[in-house]
């Protein structure tokens, strides 16, 4: 079986050492970092399948590491949950508009973190039917997770990536908040259905002409969204 590799990013060695000890016994292979210049570093050299990211990092931050990790092209699809033991959803909203994937609020259970992370590996390497989809200026790839506007690629996060999949397969149906919620992170999500309009957002910024008034991702008033080819 070949080792998915993990960068762990803590500052906290019994938190790292938990981590790397539980992900190190279900198969995984674990890197780990205790600040953010570091984490860039090894994210660059190792080029992990997945980071888990502590928010408090001396230095440079989880914050600055996630923007950081999105601006660099080698790494920017690389997924990324977010660690912290800020719980307030001002926090969690941030992570999310930075391009975090997923995050976790400490204290956490390895139970549900090993669930987070085998779902985020999961859907990395999942294989679509369709491979190919064009509408307007875009074209998709589902295959390999590639999105082209103008002929010039776009960078997505899993996340924004598979809600938009789930709307394009399900073209012309409205999508609520919770079925989309369910349907692209796999469990209860505390983060309620903000999570999806933040999700939204960026992908209207990157695939619409004018996000302000969006001509294939249409807002439902009260219910959620719907994909719509603009035709």
């Amino acid at each position: 079986m070949s080792e998915e590799k993990i960068l762990i990013v803590d500052d906290e060695e019994h938190i790292t050492e938990l981590m790397k000890f539980n992900l190190d016994n279900n198969g995984y292979k674990t890197i780990c970092a205790g600040n953010g210049l570091d984490a860039l570093r090894l994210a660059k050299i190792e080029n992990p399948n997945l980071i888990l990211l502590d928010i408090m990092l001396p230095g440079m931050d989880g914050y600055d590491v996630c923007k950081e990790v999105r601006k660099d092209n080698s790494i920017s699809s690389t997924p990324i949950i977010m660690i912290t033991a800020k719980g307030e959803e001002f926090d969690k909203v941030l992570g999310l508009e930075l391009g975090a994937d997923d995050y976790i609020t400490k204290p956490f259970s390895i139970r549900e973190l090993l669930a987070r992370v085998k779902a985020v590996l999961r859907r990395t390497n999942a294989k679509s039917v369709d491979k190919i989809y064009d509408f307007g200026k875009i074209s998709i790839n589902f295959e390999k997770y590639e999105i082209l506007k103008d002929g010039v690629k776009l960078e997505l996060t899993l996340k924004e990536f598979e809600v938009l999949e789930l709307l394009i397969k399900n073209k012309g149906r409205v999508m609520t908040r919770d079925f989309l919620l369910d349907k692209v992170w796999g469990y209860e999500y505390i983060g309620e259905t903000r999570t999806v309009d933040v999700h939204i957002r960026h992908l209207r910024q990157k695939i619409e002409e004018d996000d302000k008034n969006p001509k294939f991702i249409e807002t439902i008033r009260g219910i959620g969204y719907r994909f719509t080819s603009g035709d």
